[in-house]
């Protein structure tokens, strides 16, 4: 699928991902900083994968880790710093949550400082006890 607005373009197609970009993009990140490139490209290919694009150039990075039947973990939501504060990142999360391979979905996701953003699209504390597993 692909989404417009403004000169910005969002689009589905894991074929479009440019590889350096979002693994410069994950560089920045307290979680993905070193995760190594290899490792990136092959989340790329088992995920459904949001690619924000500015003009030709690719600005952004989502994926969902998902069965697309009844649940889905959104993670690595990035976007570029010179295109942060302009409400992109609202529609990027505005169309995740939309997909229609989503619907039906419930979607999890960890954060450590960005409580406040997805609240306002109707993330909240889990009703179970978290559990985690690290390799």
């Amino acid at each position: 699928m692909e989404w417009q607005r403004e000169a910005y373009t969002l689009t589905d197609e894991t074929s479009r991902l440019d590889l350096a970009v979002v693994v410069a993009l994950l560089r920045h990140t307290y979680w993905a900083a070193e995760r190594p490139v290899e490792i990136t490209e092959r989340s790329l290919q088992h995920s459904l994968s949001f690619g924000l694009f500015h003009g030709a150039k690719q600005v952004g990075f989502a994926r969902v880790v998902t069965d697309r039947a009844t649940i889905g973990y959104l993670c690595d939501v990035v976007i570029a710093d010179a295109h942060r504060g302009k409400g992109v990142g609202k529609w990027l999360l505005t169309c995740i949550l939309e997909h229609p391979e989503l619907r039906g979905c419930r979607i999890d996701l960890f954060t450590k400082d960005a409580q406040e953003f997805y609240r306002a699209f109707g993330f909240g504390p889990h009703k179970y006890t978290n559990m985690v597993r690290y390799p």
